[in-house]
């Protein structure tokens, strides 16, 4: 008789269901919030290498000083993300009248290394006797709870961009 009472009581049947649907919810919050986050490091890390080059490109002649202040925008635009995952490369390169490549100067900030050969561009962005100013942006990325992104994500960016003053962006040692 109780038996048959306890199984047509339906009282506690929404803290059952919820027991068993609250750890899928918070995983899916969890997961979403942690991929919102990464695709904002994503996008910023993608705005990092555009704006560097970008302010580059629009010089003539760029010394220590201003690459340094440039760098420093780049970490200004990661934030609020940590800047210490934050690496970036700026890289004059120059097509010669027999249409071979060279790096004419490269500048770094963070763990990338400057280049000094460049095997390629994509093909028609440089013609010969003209110059291309390579901007580059790594980012690595780890997640603040590490429940649903548990391992670091890399987001890195490539951008080439024509000197709009000049034929060629040079370095100066001033």
């Amino acid at each position: 008789m109780h038996l048959r009472h306890l199984i047509k009581d339906r009282r506690g049947a929404a803290a059952v269901e919820f027991a068993f649907v609250a750890p899928v919810m918070i995983f899916m919050y969890y997961g979403l919030a942690e991929l919102t986050q990464g695709m904002m490091a994503d996008r910023r890390a993608s705005h990092v290498a555009s704006a560097i080059g970008d302010l580059v490109a629009q010089d003539t002649s760029i010394n220590t000083t201003e690459m340094t202040d440039v760098f420093n925008v780049g970490k200004a635009i990661i934030a609020p993300f940590p800047t210490s995952g934050l690496s970036m490369r700026v890289s004059s390169i120059r097509k010669d009248a027999g249409g071979n490549l060279t790096v004419v100067w490269s500048k770094t900030s963070g763990s990338m290394t400057p280049i000094t050969t460049i095997a390629s561009v994509p093909a028609n962005l440089i013609a010969n006797n003209e110059s291309v100013i390579l901007s580059e942006s790594s980012y690595i990325y780890n997640s603040t709870t590490k429940k649903a992104l548990p391992n670091a994500l890399t987001f890195t960016q490539k951008y080439y961009l024509k000197p709009r003053k000049t034929a060629q962006v040079t370095w100066s040692t001033s």
